[in-house]
């Protein structure tokens, strides 16, 4: 089982399609949602860790949209990047859905899993390209 975190920032890559089927098919059996926050589009401070010393700085301004929701008596929380509010809005029903340990629950998780196997495979198709360029140097003794 996945922590929430991995959990929000895989939905936060999930293709809005699949986010807002799968929110809806949570809403079906009735139980209202309460949207706590949001959707809200704003600007956020980007910050990344440099790889060699592993020291973090800000990147960059970057434009995102956040949501927060309750049901079923449990919050949902979402940010992605961008300005999509009903991907932002689905991914925190989804969050409150796994959160309740509502009926659909493993399905977000699956969807998840999902999402973590095209990263995946993107970033090994990624390496594959970048392979090629890669400079190799002999030991000298």
């Amino acid at each position: 089982m996945m922590t929430r975190e991995q959990r929000c920032g895989l939905l936060a890559e999930a293709e809005t399609e699949e986010l807002v089927a799968l929110a809806d098919e949570c809403l079906t059996d009735g139980v209202p949602l309460r949207v706590l926050s949001g959707p809200e589009v704003g600007v956020i401070a980007a910050q990344v860790r440099e790889p060699v010393l592993a020291e973090r700085f800000l990147l960059g301004d970057v434009l995102a949209c956040r949501a927060e929701v309750e049901l079923a008596g449990h919050r949902g929380w979402s940010i992605r990047m961008g300005d999509d509010r009903a991907a932002t809005l689905a991914a925190a029903v989804l969050d409150a859905e796994v959160q309740g340990a509502r009926p659909r629950s493993a399905r977000v998780e699956q969807l998840c899993r999902e999402v973590a196997r095209r990263r995946a495979e993107r970033d090994a198709a990624e390496w594959a390209e970048l392979a090629p360029t890669i400079v190799e140097f002999e030991e000298l003794t």
